[in-house]
Parts: structure tokens; C-alpha cells; sequence
């Protein structure tokens, strides 16, 4: 049990805060409410009216979901592959460098559509 303590305590002070957070801010927090912000899904902004079929998305939306899966996907295999960097020798290294030109690839890709420029 004694393993397990220092996680418990960061778990009850996680928890603590997190609670503490959403009290102080229902108590002290500004109550500015309008018909925008008591909509569904509210953001502050006004509802526009959308054709039947739901409307077509810009193709932004896709490339930066994109962008953020092939980045995400690389910080997951970076984490494992540098706590490793010295068991692997030489190998680890170059299919290493090739797994980040594939991403390099993809970041050009999206950086030549103009997934990067917000309009």
C-alpha cells in the first residue's frame, strides 16, 4: 500500500483542485446571460440558419484535423523511442529519421494546401 500512496495523494489533490476550480467559479464568476448563451451548444456567438442537409464544412476543418493526428501520432512514438534512444544503437536512429521525413511529408503537404494560413 505504501507504493500506492504518493498516487492517491496526487489523485485526491488533482480531484481537490479540480473541484475547488468549478466552486470559485460558479461563486465568483461573472453571470452575464443572454438568448445567445442559453442556447444548445452556446459559444457566445448567434446561431445562423443551416440548409436541410446539415451544410458542407470548408475543407480547413479536415486538414487541421489532419495536421493534428499525424502530430499526435509522432509525439506517441517519440516519447517511447527517446526513453529507449541508447538500447536501440543505429537502427533506432534511422528508421527513426524515416518515420519523421513520412511526417515532414505530411506537414508540407498541408502547409502547400494552406492548412496553416487562418483566414
Amino acid at each position: 500500500m505504501n507504493a500506492y500512496e504518493p498516487i492517491l495523494v496526487l489523485g485526491a489533490l488533482g480531484a481537490g483542485f479540480a473541484i475547488f476550480s468549478v466552486v470559485m467559479a460558479t461563486l465568483i464568476g461573472p453571470k452575464r446571460y443572454n438568448r445567445a448563451k442559453l442556447e444548445a451548444y452556446e459559444c457566445g456567438i448567434e446561431p445562423t440558419p443551416t440548409p436541410a442537409g446539415g451544410g458542407r464544412f470548408p475543407i480547413k476543418y479536415y486538414l487541421t484535423a489532419m495536421l493534428f493526428i499525424v502530430f499526435d501520432i509522432e509525439i506517441v512514438f517519440l516519447y517511447p523511442w527517446a526513453v529507449t534512444f541508447d538500447a536501440l544503437g543505429l537502427f533506432g536512429l534511422v528508421e527513426m529519421l524515416l518515420f519523421v521525413l513520412t511526417v515532414f511529408v505530411a506537414y508540407a503537404y498541408v502547409w502547400r494546401r494552406g492548412g496553416l494560413e487562418w483566414d
